[in-house]
């Protein structure tokens, strides 16, 4: 870990930590969307039989302690206490009305054989594993059809020890779909907060199918050269709360999606209600993302007081022809950036599809798309904004953008196609589609 990337890392740890057991008077916050549960029956994972030695398989323990909170239904719900050390384990599935409370110094580290993971049916609304046909690894941690479920602690560890798939990716060797991390399906109110999340074998964090979601003080740290590793993935969920979080991965910070091609459409779930807030982070990818899995819609997404460093690209809304579904009601608002290959990227050009069944006509609808107050420091290029000829995108609303490029002779300007909206104080200067006269009632409730 360099220098600068762990006075970053360290800085924001001392954030969080602070601000997550202190109220912080005048802090705009959506985390009151699922309140904070309090556990009257507590049980340890010793209990079970758990062993902290980093080289005890402790699946068993984890297994037995959550099957007793599932049957046992004490009133009010169970808090799983996992003591410091280091509790190795194969994946393990969550029970509504339990707490997952990791004390400081206390790791649960995922097993490295993929014999331990079992393999789960794609999800409907992607018809197939992201990566390979077929099903896929069940996630390290995961629930499904549930509620009332918190994962938090003293900043304790999920390690998913992933080198070992990026690797079999890497090597093509791959058979299935890579585990997420944390997957919660068709689950209401969920909170996942001061927790530190690091080397996941895919996505960190996927709540999909999901409503009322705060994910709040949490830490998600993969080496930037580690394959797909997002860090938050809203995912066909409605009410979902990010703030406070400390990301560097190997992929988007925080992507939010909803389904895949003609599996999305036909599922029809969208994401809306999303809003992030006071993420800080690196990645060579994207900081915040809209797609590019978007067939079943995305609208009213919130992202402000985001800060970015070392990106590949700042904001980026991304989609497809074959996509369909729609991108609508986006806002992006005080962003800074620094050390970014491309500031700002809407696409209609981005993503794969899962087979040859796709539907070519099938267009997304993107409109409604706002920026305002984003500031960027050695910006190679300022942004692009490329629409599809037959879906052309509109009410793109850009205000108070500054983004400063590097030294030297390098091209900072503008790349537009297939757009409309209007433009306000912006340098360096846009596009002509963004700054007809004609275009500017679109915007004139934005900028």
């Amino acid at each position: 870990m360099s220098l600068p990337f762990l006075s970053l890392f360290l800085g924001v740890s001392v954030f969080v930590l602070f601000f997550s057991h202190f109220a912080v008077a005048g802090v705009v916050t959506c985390s009151g969307i699922v309140p904070m549960r309090y556990r009257n029956d507590k049980i340890s994972i010793t209990d079970f039989g758990g062993v902290g030695d980093g080289r005890t398989l402790n699946t068993k323990a984890f297994r037995e302690a959550i099957y007793r909170i599932q049957h046992l239904r004490r009133r009010g719900g169970t808090l799983l206490y996992i003591p410091p050390g280091v509790y190795l384990t194969g994946s393990f599935n969550l029970t509504s009305r339990m707490t997952l409370y990791l004390a400081r110094g206390a790791v649960i580290k995922a097993t490295q054989d993929s014999w331990d993971w079992p393999l789960i049916a794609p999800l409907p609304s992607y018809g197939r594993g992201r990566e390979r046909p077929g099903g896929r690894y069940m996630s390290f941690i995961h629930g499904d059809g549930l509620h009332d479920v918190v994962i938090t602690g003293e900043n304790g560890t999920i390690d998913g020890q992933g080198d070992v798939w990026w690797n079999m990716w890497r090597q093509r060797t791959l058979q299935f779909t890579r585990p997420n991390l944390v997957e919660i399906i068709n689950s209401r109110s969920i909170i996942i907060s001061n927790v530190i999340f690091q080397n996941s074998p895919f996505w960190n964090i996927h709540p999909v199918y999901c409503s009322n979601v705060v994910i709040q003080f949490v830490t998600i740290l993969a080496p930037h050269d580690s394959p797909n590793t997002d860090g938050i993935d809203p995912d066909s969920s409605s009410n979902v709360c990010i703030e406070d979080s400390f990301i560097s991965t190997g992929d988007d910070l925080v992507a939010v999606k909803s389904g895949w091609d003609e599996y999305g459409i036909a599922y029809g779930r969208p994401s809306s209600g999303i809003t992030i807030r006071r993420v800080r982070g690196s990645s060579p990818f994207a900081g915040i993302a809209v797609g590019s899995e978007t067939s079943g819609g995305v609208e009213n997404v919130l992202a402000e007081n985001i800060s970015l460093y070392n990106m590949g690209v700042g904001i980026h809304v991304k989609t497809n022809t074959g996509r369909g579904g729609f991108i609508r009601n986006i806002t992006f608002s005080d962003v800074y950036m620094e050390n970014v290959r491309k500031g700002i990227k809407i696409a209609g050009d981005v993503g794969d599809h899962p087979d040859d069944n796709f539907n070519p006509n099938a267009l997304p609808v993107v409109k409604g798309i706002t920026l305002r107050s984003v500031w960027g420091e050695k910006v190679q290029q300022p942004g692009s904004i490329q629409g599809l000829k037959n879906s052309p995108f509109t009410a793109i609303c850009l205000s108070n953008i500054n983004l400063h490029g590097v030294p030297g002779p390098r091209s900072t300007q503008w790349k537009c196609s297939d757009v409309s909206g209007a433009a306000h104080e912006v340098s360096p200067w846009p596009c002509s589609e963004l700054t007809a006269t004609h275009q500017a009632a679109s915007c004139s409730d934005h900028i």
